[in-house]
């Protein structure tokens, strides 16, 4: 493991992915990049450039996408991945990870957060603050799982989608790729179609 850490994002989500690598105490450096000239420093730290200065920090650092727009973070991170980055996993020290749980790089798990048994988390996600993600969930790559959200048991929530604040999924619900649930909606069907969905029960909207 490299024992220097580099952000590609300084402001708002990268700031929370600083504050947990800081907590978590495994880098004697971390810096940021961001193509935001102005920003000079983020969270005390320095801002060294523009994320397309990342190659050539990529043999020194371990490299990880603190940007909250998921198509955004999916292209950057399998760039990343292309050119053999070392991308880490990081977790706050006050989040619950249970048994058997397998969550692959580039996935940040922040405060408050708990992961129960048996649960896969795939790269590139965000389990954000105070979500819960009961037993055997399946959430696919670069995912975004909003603070507050609550899964219950055997959900599968598919590649790209985001969960807005404070959603709730009912258990043995499968979400396909591609789906947004408005903050605050209770899903408790299948949801088949990529698409907008909102409200107790959740349907989807056109706009």
């Amino acid at each position: 493991m490299k024992n220097k850490l580099l952000i590609i994002g300084a402001s708002g989500h990268g700031k929370v992915v600083a504050d947990i690598a800081l907590k978590m105490n495994k880098w004697q450096s971390i810096v940021f990049l961001d193509d935001d000239k102005s920003i000079k420093t983020s969270m005390g730290l320095e801002v060294m450039g523009t994320s397309g200065d990342v190659f050539t920090h990529i043999d020194e650092y371990e490299i990880f996408v603190g940007i909250g727009n998921n198509d955004t973070r999916w292209k950057i991170h399998e760039m990343l991945e292309t050119f053999g980055a070392s991308i880490p996993v990081l977790i706050h020290p006050n989040a619950v990870i249970g048994s058997q749980v397998d969550i692959e790089n580039g996935t940040v798990v922040m405060a408050g957060a708990i992961v129960n048994c048996s649960t896969k988390i795939g790269k590139g996600c965000i389990i954000n603050t105070g979500a819960t993600i009961d037993h055997d969930n399946f959430i696919e790559d670069y995912v975004h799982i909003s603070p507050g959200v609550h899964l219950a048991g055997t959900v599968k929530v598919g590649q790209g989608s985001w969960l807005g604040i404070g959603s709730v999924v009912s258990n043995n619900i499968n979400i396909t790729n591609g789906c947004k649930v408005g903050a605050g909606s209770v899903v408790v069907k299948d949801i088949y179609e990529p698409g907008v969905y909102v409200g107790a029960p959740a349907k989807k909207i056109e706009y």
